[in-house]
Parts: C-alpha cells; structure tokens; sequence
C-alpha cells in the first residue's frame, strides 16, 4: 500500500500550477487528497509527477454575490459544512454534506477536487448538478466557465483540459423559503452512496409547484437531472401519490449495475429515494420541520 515514485511540485499561484501542467508529462494535481492518495496507494494511478495545490492562496473562500455563492475550488468540504453562509443561502449543499465521509474526510476534501475527481456518487457534484452550478477552470489560454451540464465528458472525467484547473464554482442561490432535501442510499453510513437524490422546490401561495430541480445520484456516469419529473409536477399540488407516480420514470433510466446494487435495483432505488427528496423538500416549503 504505497505510492508509486514520483516527482513533487508545489506552486503557490494557479499560474505557475497551469505552466507545469502544461510542461509536465502524466500529471496528477492534489488537492484534498480524499481520492487521490487511495488511488496512488492501490497503484490505480501512477503518475510522474504531482502538483499540489494546497499552497496557492486565493483558492479558498466563500462569498455571497447578488443571486449565488462564490465557492474557491480548494475550500474545505469541512469549511462549507459550518458556514452560514451557505446553511443560509444554500441548505441542500449544507444538508449533503452531512452525507460526504467522515469528519477526517471533510477535514482535508475540498469542492474543486470533488468535482474534479467526478465520482458519480458523490454529494457535491450531485448539488452542482440540481443547482445549475458553473464551474470556472484556468489553462494556459486563460479562463473558461463550464456550465455543470457541459461539466462531465465521462465516467470520472471532467470536461476539464490536462493542462487546466478548477479554480472556482459559482452556485446559483434559489428564493428564500424554497424547500429543499437531499438524501441517500448506501451499505452504512460514510460509504460512497448506492442512490442518492436531491429536490428543489418553489410554491405559489396555493402550495402549487412552479419551480423544481430533481437530481439523482450514483445511478449513472454522473449525477442526473430527472428532467421528466420536474415537467410532471410543474403546477401540482404536492402529495405522496403525486410525487410517487411523477417518480416512477426513474424505474426506465439508464443505471449501472456493480457488485453492491444490480441495474434494476438501482432504477427502483432512484424512484424511492427521489419521492422522499420531493416530500421532504414539499413539506419544507410548506413551513414543515422535517
């Protein structure tokens, strides 16, 4: 359980990061290390060379802008989980991520390396896709925003060039009094999720749905926007039944099948635990404490 050798860098600015990656050869960049570590230690990566992240200044912060949260790429996941900004601002991240790891885990992992890493059953890329997130990268021929649809090319792969880096995500902010869940399926808890499923919602004065987000996951390569339940209960009035017959779609979507769940116990999975996210976020939205 050890590394493969390497050579060691430690930029401290993204644009001395940017120009190794530009000049180095099978390159890996660290930042939390969450993923990263366990993977060189099982010799599933062996790069030549690793670039550390964690002494750039300016890649950790937390600002409200007018409408969305300004989140630098290196912020501690643990830094995000006791922010009132976010608990304010954004409550499912806050709830999510109640659900990534351990503390030991929050301690080091950070935003931009989650979603770096891509893991399609990860917390954060799953509240990056229900929140229209934008992902902000530098390269060498400066700096791009990727919409977080645009966001994964693949399994565990980012639209993200060899020779760029994550440096910031902005998170659109939903109105105030919007409810919101997010929940998740797994063997116990810390472990990576079998299904997970996030729900937004904004209700007129007659408690009717006029806006949703839906997301589900570690079904597919990357979490899923449910876009066909979201169209089903524009205008509702929410219940149990609503939700579950507006849910059962999930029962048809593309899943993968592993050692831990198969293909079909996924698809039920993401029909089970969507319907809970939407009572949970409609009961919310109502003034319920649940």
């Amino acid at each position: 359980m050890k590394p493969p050798p390497f050579s060691y860098h430690d930029p401290r600015s993204v644009d001395d990061a940017v120009s190794l990656l530009s000049t180095l050869e099978n390159t890996k960049v660290l930042a939390g290390g969450q993923s990263l570590m366990p993977m060189l230690n099982m010799r599933y990566v062996m790069p030549d060379h690793i670039v550390d992240l964690n002494k750039i200044e300016n890649l950790s912060y937390i600002k409200k802008e007018t409408d969305a949260l300004e989140i630098g790429a290196m912020t501690r996941q643990r830094d995000l989980e006791f922010s009132d900004i976010v608990k304010e601002n954004c409550p499912i991240m806050h709830e999510a991520l109640q659900w990534v790891g351990h503390r030991q885990t929050r301690n080091r992992g950070t935003l931009g390396g989650s979603l770096a890493h891509l893991d399609p059953a990860a917390e954060m890329p799953a509240v990056c896709a229900i929140s229209d997130a934008v992902v902000r990268v530098k390269g060498p021929n400066g700096e791009r925003e990727i919409p977080f649809a645009e966001f994964p090319a693949g399994y565990m792969t980012p639209s993200v060039e060899m020779d760029e880096i994550v440096t910031s995500v902005r998170v659109p902010c939903w109105q105030k009094g919007h409810g919101f869940a997010f929940v998740e399926f797994a063997r116990r808890h810390g472990d990576f999720a079998i299904v997970s499923s996030g729900a937004l919602l904004e209700l007129d004065a007659e408690g009717r749905i006029v806006r949703s987000a839906i997301t589900v996951g570690g079904v597919g390569a990357a979490p899923m926007r449910i876009t066909e339940v979201e169209e089903a209960i524009s205008g509702q009035i929410g219940s149990e039944d609503v939700f579950k017959e507006a849910c059962e779609v999930c029962r048809g979507i593309e899943a993968m099948g592993d050692v831990y769940a198969s293909t079909e116990y996924r698809q039920h999975l993401a029909a089970v635990m969507s319907r809970r996210a939407l009572v949970k976020a409609y009961d919310r939205a109502l003034g319920g404490d649940n």
